[in-house]
């Protein structure tokens, strides 16, 4: 599977250790849809009901033990993301990529821009 990471997973990130034995395929950009919040100390990423902007992170092909720990990391069964498709911009709009986006209110969070 494919995934796009914007935060602490990417190269050189706090977490990217969990990113053991995984391949990194390519930098990438989102479609100009969604916003970046600083959660204190990581990123979430939601979709922008105005405003949106194009995202920039890393594409990484991952097997199914590395989805299992980063699904553990990200909470996916708590409910704080939801691991879902993404379209990014050329030349990579073909891929099937999925992103986990962020699901909890960001009222008060600092936007962070496009890029963490």
């Amino acid at each position: 599977m494919l995934l796009f990471l914007y935060g602490t997973l990417k190269r050189g990130g706090s977490n990217h250790g969990y990113m053991r034995g995984q391949r990194f395929v390519a930098e990438a950009r989102t479609v100009p849809r969604y916003k970046l919040y600083d959660l204190g100390g990581y990123p979430g990423m939601v979709l922008a009901d105005t405003g949106g902007l194009s995202i920039t992170g890393e594409i990484w092909e991952v097997d199914n033990d590395g989805l299992a720990r980063l699904d553990e990391l990200e909470d996916i069964e708590g409910g704080e993301y939801s691991r879902e498709p993404v379209t990014l911009l050329p030349p990579h709009q073909d891929l099937e990529v999925q992103v986990y986006r962020y699901l909890f209110p960001v009222t008060g969070c600092r936007e962070l821009g496009a890029t963490w």
